[in-house]
């Protein structure tokens, strides 16, 4: 079972937390391909990595202020933090290998 977290009401800093656990955050919209056919390999990225990495999606329809914060000007945006600090950024899909690989290397 997928343990992704939907951001609602621009709480990502709570998701974020203190840093003492990675978080990848997805920048998506309902309207975007890319970002639908990302989706099964978040769910299963959020199975196998779930005791060092937690994963929040942010749809930027409903959470616009988050967008313009982190300066979001496309989707799929891929973000990884520890606690408030962002690490890496990525704009575009990727396939599971890559996407497992891309956070890995942002979080050593």
């Amino acid at each position: 079972m997928s343990s992704i977290k939907h951001v609602e009401n621009n709480d990502l800093d709570g998701i974020l937390g203190d840093g003492s656990q990675a978080v990848l955050v997805d920048f998506h919209a309902e309207w975007c391909g890319p970002c639908k056919a990302m989706a099964p390999a978040l769910d299963e990225l959020s199975e196998e990595m779930a005791d060092t990495l937690t994963i929040a999606k942010v749809d930027i329809d409903k959470n616009q202020e988050l967008a313009v914060k982190h300066n979001v000007g496309s989707v799929p945006t891929l973000m990884v933090f520890m606690g408030q600090e962002q690490k890496a950024m990525r704009v575009g899909a990727l396939g599971k290998s890559e996407l497992r690989d891309w956070v890995a290397k942002s979080i050593e």
